[in-house]
């Protein structure tokens, strides 16, 4: 019995034993292995779902209250203003609201009532397979209650679109849907919401839009509203109608498919106009200080978008570099009188830097600025006009230091020039030719023969590499006349001069230094510049951008005892111009003045939006000085007065008039050198050295009589014959590297590759003006009437 029990056992073991080293199926060890995967990937998500939900930000009802819009404030962390412009009207639960939240979650979150944790895992799970499936990130899984926590906590930037932050916002949405009821959450999402035009909160937008309250709008009305907030902008049913109609009647099928409204409520809805009931927004007055302010906001925010932001939307604290003090002085002083304009329609656009790092510490968008209007025309940024003979030191001489180690006693020869493979001539204000003269002479007085010549020497592709380390944009394909005459802003050309102020350290002129976000992320953006010149070229420039403003062509910019530097620059009108209004012959288009000290870069532009609009004349003719006279003025009134140091890379000597090569002389003019590209026996004189000392008068080999009269009034505008229509392209003839053609109409102020017409101006107001050539049109929109 004993053994039979034994055997029965034995054999049982052994057939188990037997099974278990049989091997297993595959589809069994496929389904293990898949199973342990799936538990790793869900014990790591967990796992890195509670790292990043334990830095997730403090969410409070005041946060969720609160307005979307961001705060601006200045760099001592004073607030300056908000960027909602209207009065938030804070809407409370009540059953005028039923229909909006019908709306609403229809649209936006249908479950959202029997949403329980605050995230949808059907919602993330079908829009996970929608994205999958279209290769991009078009559709969001968000519930409503995420994207208040968004709103109220996160940035919409696409930087920011994170595990770590989307793990921050469903742990931050879960916890506001157990702290508060659905009713409560709706409310906080309809105050909370942009509606465009500074207006947040969809009780603020009903009130813009048709000045009505929520409870009063009518079906279509309601999910017009409702639909907006997705793309305020694009849904803005005073520019773009027929996307507003597009997204209001895809909520009227959300509302009809989720049964809040009848097939007959939703046909009339439909057929209802877009516009109905809409209300006209554009007589709506802005504060004084926001009037003052708006050409700032204007591009403040135009850069916090760049860098990825919605100021509207993200809830920022936005650090701008605004001096509000500064910026009120350039409103005044184009508006009050202190600075004399020809008319009241002449125009003027200007900008202050702070050299050593780039801010932007005012910019003037404009005189007689419209009160109505915000966000308006900025013509401190405008880059659609020329720069007249203020180019110069950016793209003729200061690469002939950086590049040709030329010196300001190089000799230049202003004689008669005619554009290479061409017939078009090319002449100086006076329409005279003035001989030898030394590169310090000629920058001063403005002299354009020799400007073009320089450019010729350098080489336009070098140039535009010197010129672009500033951001100045000079086209591949322009010709030597752009020597004369470039397009840029206020801004640029501030920002370009901020480089030879910091002896050759270049900062972008940025108008925001940071930007915080809700969750508490800061990002900081001055940076440390970058070297665009050697410190041998900026100071040489800067000495001679001194003489400009002592005896040169910016006279009426001199400020009794101050340590500053500047270039004038003036436009010609072109002959397609004056062939409409021949009275503008003897007076510039456009008329600039860019100057700065160490502290302040100030770039000023004035003149007409419009040829109609009348001309630059009489006082208008210096208002660019002016303006920046006083400007400067009143930003160095408290600052120290510094001049700038030079470098052990510049060598300091007399020189003896029109000597070349040059030769030392005890009664010459103080000329500049780079070390280790002076001529054999000149040294560095390190007697003191007197500034007033300098008779760059006469340092050029006319006649007396010439001389003094380029010391009166100086236009810059290079006057040519007519553009020949059959020109060929420009043939450099001595092989420097050289780009364009001149088979297009070309002044002083284009920037395009035309080497014809060139006309830039400069005047006195003790002398009168004497009439110049004709210059030929400028290829760009600055010159048609209707630019503006």
């Amino acid at each position: 019995m004993t053994n039979k029990n034994f055997n029965s056992n034995n054999g049982r073991e052994s057939r188990k034993n037997y099974r278990q080293s049989l091997p297993k199926p595959l589809w069994r060890r496929i389904l293990k292995w898949t199973f342990l995967v799936i538990f790793l990937f869900l014990v790591a998500g967990v796992g890195l779902f509670a790292f990043y939900a334990k830095d997730a930000p403090n969410i409070s009802r005041a946060d969720l209250e609160s307005g979307g819009s961001s705060g601006l404030y200045n760099t001592n962390g004073k607030f300056v203003m908000s960027l909602g412009t209207e009065k938030r009207l804070y809407v409370k639960d009540s059953e005028d609201l039923q229909l909006l939240k019908d709306a609403i979650v229809s649209v936006e979150d249908k479950r959202f009532y029997k949403d329980k944790l605050g995230i949808d895992p059907i919602r993330i799970v079908g829009s996970m397979l929608t994205n999958a499936k279209s290769k991009s990130i078009s559709a969001g899984g968000s519930t409503i209650t995420q994207q208040l926590v968004k709103l109220t906590k996160f940035s919409t930037a696409a930087s920011q679109r994170t595990l770590r932050r989307k793990a921050q916002e469903a742990w931050l949405a879960m916890r506001v849907q157990r702290e508060y009821s659905h009713d409560e959450i709706l409310e906080f999402y309809i105050n909370k919401v942009y509606m465009n035009y500074g207006n947040t909160g969809i009780g603020t937008a009903a009130n813009f839009y048709y000045g009505k309250k929520i409870g009063d709008l009518d079906l279509a009305q309601t999910a017009m509203l409702a639909g907006m907030p997705n793309r305020p902008t694009v849904y803005n049913p005073y520019t773009y109608p027929q996307y507003a109609k597009y997204r209001r009647d895809i909520v009227l099928k959300a509302m009809l498919k989720n049964k809040k409204i009848s097939q007959e409520q939703y046909d009339e809805a439909s057929k209802e106009s877009i516009k109905k009931g809409l209300k006209s927004h554009n007589q709506r007055k802005q504060s004084n200080l926001r009037k003052i302010n708006d050409p700032y906001v204007k591009e403040a925010i135009a850069e916090v978008r760049a860098k990825g932001f919605d100021p509207f939307r993200d809830n920022l604290k936005i650090t701008i570099n605004m001096d509000q003090k500064a910026q009120k002085k350039l409103y005044q002083l184009a508006n009050n009188g202190q600075v004399p304009f020809t008319n009241d329609k002449m125009q003027i656009g200007a900008s202050v830097v702070d050299p050593s790092n780039g801010h932007v510490v005012a910019i003037l968008g404009g005189r007689h600025l419209p009160s109505s209007v915000q966000l308006g025309l900025d013509r401190a940024v405008q880059t659609t006009r020329s720069t007249g003979s203020s180019i110069k030191p950016v793209l003729d001489y200061g690469p002939a230091i950086e590049y040709l180690n030329w010196s300001t006693a190089k000799m230049l020869d202003d004689s008669k020039y005619v554009y290479p493979g061409t017939n078009v001539q090319l002449y100086d204000w006076d329409n005279k030719y003035d001989g030898m003269m030394t590169m310090r002479y000629a920058l001063e007085q403005s002299r354009n023969v020799p400007a073009v010549k320089t450019l010729r020497e350098v080489g336009i592709p070098r140039a535009r590499k010197f010129a672009g380390k500033m951001d100045i944009d000079i086209p591949k394909d322009s010709g030597l006349s752009v020597a004369i005459g470039a397009n840029a802003s206020s801004l640029q050309m501030a920002g370009a001069f901020s480089a030879f102020a910091t002896m050759g350290i270049y900062h972008k002129p940025q108008f925001v230094s940071k930007i915080e976000t809700p969750d508490g992320l800061t990002r900081n953006y001055d940076s440390e510049g970058i070297r665009v010149m050697s410190k041998a070229t900026a100071y040489i420039i800067t000495d001679m951008l001194k003489g400009v403003i002592k005896h040169g062509s910016g006279r009426n910019a001199q400020i009794n005892g101050l340590y500053h530097a500047g270039k004038t620059g003036s436009v010609k009108y072109s002959e397609q111009d004056l062939a409409r209004y021949p009275g503008y012959a003897a007076t510039p288009k456009d008329s600039w003045f860019v100057g700065y000290t160490p502290r302040y870069a100030i770039g000023v532009w004035t003149g007409y939006d419009n040829l109609k609009d009348g001309t630059i004349s009489g006082i208008g003719q210096q208002s660019a000085q002016l303006f920046y006279k006083n400007m400067m003025t009143y930003l160095m009134r408290n600052k120290e007065n510094v001049d700038w140091q030079k470098p052990d890379s510049v060598i300091r000597a007399r020189i003896a008039k029109n000597s070349n090569p040059p030769e030392v002389s005890s009664t010459g003019e103080w000329q500049l050198f780079v070390r280790g590209h002076s001529p054999v026996g000149i040294v560095d004189d390190s007697s003191d050295y007197d500034e007033d000392d300098e008779k760059t008068n006469t340092n050029n080999s006319s006649s007396t009589s010439n001389t003094q009269e380029r010391n009166a009034v100086h236009h810059e505008n290079g006057s040519t014959t007519q553009n020949n229509k059959n020109e060929k392209k420009d043939k450099d003839l001595k092989d420097k590297p050289q780009t364009g053609n001149t088979g297009k109409d070309n002044s002083s102020d284009s920037s395009q590759n035309n080497d014809t017409n060139n006309s830039s101006s400069e005047n006195n107001p003790h002398h009168e003006q004497k009439p110049n050539k004709p210059g030929g049109e400028s290829n760009n929109s600055a010159n048609d009437e209707n630019h503006h």
